[in-house]
């Protein structure tokens, strides 16, 4: 190839390329933080736990602890030299060690450090603890019973006559739906390294998607500013939300220890302790008042989410508000007014999950569809679609915001029809009258989900862009990667910005040393926020590119054009190694800090008004079960997908994040069940009482496609639409499709009114309520 002809890339925008990472997951060389070669005199810390659900503690007899083997001290509360507090929401009700008294099984109470993480582990056990036991509230039920204490701020969202739209609908549907709660159960658990460096300095290696939440905490613990505490986050091993917050106390721990002892120290929970000591998903009880008229169409709702929150306020009350935005789904109510509850409980703090309240805030809105269409007798596909937002009316969610982008309605279509789901309902409807003990189910859900932090000032990132003398480039930026692809993404933007090979962009770790101020990787927003930072960090130094190459070349800047490899500067070809080597001899600056805030966006609370949501990313699917009506026992037998991810940046990596998110809240809706008992312990602690999806769970006939018609209508990073939330409620049609099954049995007369999860039992509980009411 001639040296002044352009290379054909090895990986362009839009186009499917494989994970940055994954050879290395494939053959286990990906650097996580226990892989990390550890300093010489590395200690290891271990945290004493609670064994009490609520009660002060009457004395602690921490001497058999600090007499075991290896242990090099203990700390507590008095050991703090800033705050004992890491609560996310600033509202000092989240100590590091509990002080007097204890709120949750399985609440930090101290910290052993020891030389090995064996002998602190086992030292851990060794406290002598005596408690005076209080009243302690397990579950939203008895919260709201005992008063309805909460830990944050409730929200209220209303619009439209309620009170009059409620009293004038011919029908009613009255009833409360409880929607089970979960855990994050990512592969690698809870970990943090910490270095102490000269003067205040910490250097902290933290499993994180928040590195400047941790930078933060870390500080407020140890008394100093932030800039004397450096993240640094390369990889995690899965997050899902349970990495948002729930890292801050490992990290302040292992930074308490190393600086007050001057070596490094790191923490790692083990699994049991890892699932009780930190949040979950939170679970829901939703009460609902809908009115509806003889077709179906929703005239009115009124309803109020009460949620376990746990001990302390954590993220309940984003999570709870963002469950009322998302009480509508796809669905317009002419008259709505939505409440949040979020209570106090003792248990552990829930947090952060993937949707984020919002696929808790779906289901209350599909139980209601489910209620109508059964009280009527219909498809409920066909009350569904007799309730879409309308595009140019009909099209004001409970907050006020219109939607503005709306393509539920051909997504829908194009499912339905590609999925053949009219004569397969039929086909299962057939069978179901001549099966007696096998059922069949089949639904079709929709999903509307919102892409942006309701935090309005979350909604902004940083990038940091070097170009190297030998046209190689280094990239930074404030997201995380927790195998969901957000590093190859932003890659692939910096790589086609210059027209390079996506092999001359090093992607570096995570550090707030580099990048300032950073957002949680959350909200789905990973790839809108920093794609667009680190794609203005390029467009930076390229101006800069194109007005060096003008002089040097003589030529009009207009007539400049960036290609594959290089620059085309009047008539000239110039190679990018060769222009980044040219523009450093001429003193041309190659880096550059690129930053990016989400437009449009705004929020008041306060009035419960805004526009919070950028855009809104759609999908469908379609779901078809089997069930044994003598055992409960349940196969979930094929499934069809249709995900809107507008111009898909990476549609290898989009279609993972699909796939893997509806297998999830797959789990969530089936079979990961939280159990806690009449002592206020966790029992589903571990992989053996725990139930994850298997890949034996997958379906046998598994249909997923993106909407490649579809292109964002906002100006986001390539068109792109986020992915990372939004399949997740896609499995909300697997319980649809159960409680069809399940209503064969009184031929489809009563609505199954199954709750979440849906596991065997309460399947086999729902058929024998059927076979009750259909006696009736």
């Amino acid at each position: 190839m001639n040296k002044h002809e352009a290379p054909v890339s090895l990986s362009v925008l839009h186009t499917k390329t494989r994970h940055d990472s994954g050879p290395k997951h494939v053959t286990g060389t990906a650097e996580y933080i226990d892989d990390m070669i550890e300093p010489v005199g590395t200690m290891h810390a271990y945290l004493g736990l609670s064994t009490r659900p609520h009660a002060e503690i009457v004395s602690a007899d921490l001497s058999a602890v600090k007499a075991a083997p290896g242990v090099i001290g203990v700390l507590g509360p008095e050991d703090i030299p800033g705050e004992n507090d890491v609560s996310p929401s600033h509202k000092h009700d989240e100590p590091i060690f509990a002080v007097g008294k204890v709120q949750f099984w399985g609440q930090p109470i101290f910290a052993v450090v020891a030389e090995t993480r064996d002998q602190a582990r086992r030292a851990a056990q060794l406290a002598k603890i005596e408690y005076r036991d209080l009243d302690w509230i397990p579950d939203v039920r008895s919260a709201q019973q005992s008063g309805g204490k909460l830990v944050t701020e409730p929200l209220k969202l209303e619009r439209g006559n309620v009170d009059a739209g409620l009293a004038a609908a011919p029908r009613r549907a009255k009833g409360a739906i409880t929607i089970g709660g979960q855990d994050h159960f990512y592969l690698e658990g809870q970990i943090a390294l910490a270095i102490p460096g000269e003067d205040e300095d910490v250097v902290i290696h933290s499993s994180t998607q928040h590195p400047s939440e941790v930078q933060l905490m870390v500080a407020q613990v140890l008394g100093i500013r932030h800039n004397a505490v450096t993240i640094n986050v390369r990889r995690m091993g899965g997050g899902f939300g349970g990495k948002e917050t729930q890292g801050n106390l490992f990290a302040a721990v292992a930074a308490l220890a190393a600086k007050k002892w001057n070596r490094a120290c790191k923490i790692r929970p083990d699994r049991d302790d890892d699932m009780q000591a930190t949040g979950k998903r939170h679970d829901f009880v939703v009460d609902y008042d809908v009115g509806y008229d003889e077709n179906g169409k929703i005239l009115a709702v009124d309803a109020v989410y009460g949620t376990r929150g746990g001990f302390s306020s954590d993220l309940t009350g984003p999570v709870s508000d963002r469950a009322l935005f998302h009480c509508d789904n796809a669905y317009w109510y002419p008259a709505v007014r939505a409440r949040s509850e979020p209570l106090y409980t003792n248990t552990v703090s829930n947090t952060a999950f993937r949707g984020f309240g919002g696929p808790q805030g779906m289901m209350g809105a599909e139980r209601w569809i489910e209620d109508i269409a059964y009280a009527l007798g219909k498809d409920p596909l066909d009350i569904r679609k007799a309730n879409f937002y309308g595009t140019d009316t009909d099209n004001v969610t409970p907050y006020h915001q219109v939607v503005e982008d709306n393509i539920v309605h051909r997504v829908v279509e194009e499912l339905e029809t590609s999925s053949d789901y009219q004569a397969r309902r039929q086909g299962v409807i057939d069978f179901n009258e001549t099966s007696s003990v096998l059922k069949k189910g089949i639904a079709l859900t929709p999903v509307k989900f919102g892409i942006s932090f309701t935090a309005t000032w979350y909604n902004q990132a940083g990038a940091l862009v070097h170009v190297y003398k030998d046209g190689s480039i280094h990239l930074s930026h404030g997201g995380t990667e927790m195998g969901q692809g957000l590093y190859i993404k932003v890659a692939q933007v910096v790589a086609d910005a210059f027209g390079v090979n996506l092999d001359t962009v090093k992607i570096m770790a995570t550090s707030t040393g580099k990048v300032p101020n950073t957002s949680a990787t959350a909200a789905s927003s990973g790839s809108d926020l920093n794609g667009m930072a680190a794609y203005d960090a390029c467009e930076q130094i390229k101006s800069r590119l194109i007005a060096h190459a003008a002089k040097l070349y003589e030529c009009d800047e207009a007539d400049c054009q960036w290609v594959q490899g290089g620059l085309n500067a009047g008539h000239k070809f110039v190679p990018f190694a060769e222009l980044a080597a040219s523009a450093y001899m001429n003193r041309v600056q190659l880096s550059a800090a690129g930053f990016y805030k989400t437009p449009k966006i705004h929020w008041d609370r306060a009035t419960g008004r805004g526009h919070p949501f950028y855009y809104f990313a759609y999908g469908a699917s379609v779901s078809e079960v089997t069930i044994d009506t003598l055992t409960g026992e349940y196969t979930v037998d094929r499934v069809d997908i249709l995900h809107d991810v507008g111009k898909s940046l990476n549609p290898a990596v989009d279609m993972g994040q699909v796939e893997g998110g509806f297998i999830q809240g797959m789990g969530w809706l089936t079979t990961e069940e939280l159990v806690w008992d009449a002592k206020g312990q966790l029992r589903t602690h571990a992989p053996s009482t725990y139930k994850i999806p298997l890949a034996s769970d997958l379906p046998p006939i598994f249909n997923v496609k993106l909407a490649e018609w579809s292109v964002n209508r906002e100006p986001t990073i390539g068109r792109s639409k986020a992915v990372g939330e939004p399949p997740f409620m896609l499995a909300i049609s697997v319980v649809e499709a159960l409680g069809m099954a399940v209503a064969s049995v009184a031929d489809y007369r009563h609505a199954p009114q199954l709750d979440t999860p849906v596991t065997p039992e309460r399947v086999l509980m729902g058929v024998d309520r059927m076979k009750r009411e259909g006696r009736g």
